[in-house]
């Protein structure tokens, strides 16, 4: 991410500096790799796809922040850790360009009470199952 939006964020409020922790991303990455192995366990159907969507969002989110975290800063909104994920250079990262659309999807689950669809889910599993261990090698790669 260019300097001058980092520091736009940072003005605004929606980041905050942080030292590197580097025990704290560890464990975000951690925590996110053992919620959506859970996720995934469950049956997915109508009556179980927004818990499963809601639950890989939030792993998606948790390496969004974790990214932030490594470069010094902690994030104060999903928009921020998205965002952050879209610049990743990943094998598929036109697949990243759906990030934003997901959080609306569980933005209308969370505060509007919307049904998320098997479909909707089906989807998010998918591209969990395809860049997870993409992102999860850059994040391992960054500067310390």
């Amino acid at each position: 991410m260019n300097k001058n939006r980092i520091e736009q964020l940072f003005r605004t409020d929606q980041l905050r500096k942080r030292q590197i922790d580097q025990e704290r991303v560890k464990s975000m990455i951690n925590s996110a790799e053992m919620n959506a192995k859970i996720a995934k366990t469950i049956p997915l159907n109508e009556e179980s796809a927004t818990v499963v969507f809601r639950e890989i969002y939030e792993s998606i989110r948790q390496f969004g922040d974790a990214t932030w975290w490594l470069l010094g800063y902690e994030p104060r909104n999903h928009e921020v850790s998205i965002e952050i994920l879209q610049e990743m250079d990943i094998d598929k990262n036109v697949l990243l360009n759906q990030l934003p659309r997901y959080k609306k999807i569980r933005n209308d689950a969370n505060y509007r009470g919307f049904k998320v669809t098997t479909s909707q889910a089906k989807e998010i599993l998918e591209f969990w199952n395809t860049c997870s261990e993409n992102i999860k090698t850059l994040l391992f790669q960054k500067p310390k």
